[in-house]
């Protein structure tokens, strides 16, 4: 299975090159898009409602500011969504973080840390999610463990 990276704006891209180094560290196949809640809302239902059948097993989706994005990603799919907050609006990324961590009951995004570390932690939590039904990502796993979960 494949992780769908989704953000808001090809700004974020810098950042979020971390959840893809490090799923490719972890041999797990990844796609980049841009895609924003606001600016390209039908784009946004298309790649969720058609992502597991497109082979993908998690979605990670980043933004910054408002931050509606994972939200909506979440809204339109089964598929576990992982929040990355990005700084862009109120300092430190704090608007972000809060707008992807207070989704209401039912419709859960799991919300990683703002910037870098969040978007690397992204692909380990993803990494840890496919591992369930894939040996090598599990063995994977382990060799990160053993490296003192370093890449």
């Amino acid at each position: 299975m494949k992780v769908l990276i989704i953000m808001g704006s090809a700004s974020d891209e810098k950042i979020m090159q971390e959840s893809v180094n490090w799923l490719t560290w972890f041999g797990i196949e990844q796609e980049m898009v841009v895609a924003s809640a606001h600016r390209n809302p039908d784009k946004v239902r298309d790649l969720m409602v058609n992502a597991e059948k497109n082979g993908f097993g998690v979605v990670i989706a980043a933004a910054g500011m408002a931050a509606a994005l994972p939200g909506v990603c979440a809204a339109y799919t089964q598929l576990p969504v992982l929040g990355v907050p990005l700084e862009g609006g109120l300092q430190g990324g704090i608007d972000a973080l809060y707008s992807i961590v207070q989704m209401p009951a039912g419709l859960p995004v799991g919300t990683l840390a703002v910037g870098k570390a969040g978007a690397k932690n992204a692909a380990v939590l993803a990494a840890r999610i496919l591992a369930l039904s894939n040996k090598n990502i599990a063995e994977k796993l382990i060799e990160f463990k053993n490296n003192e979960y370093k890449i």
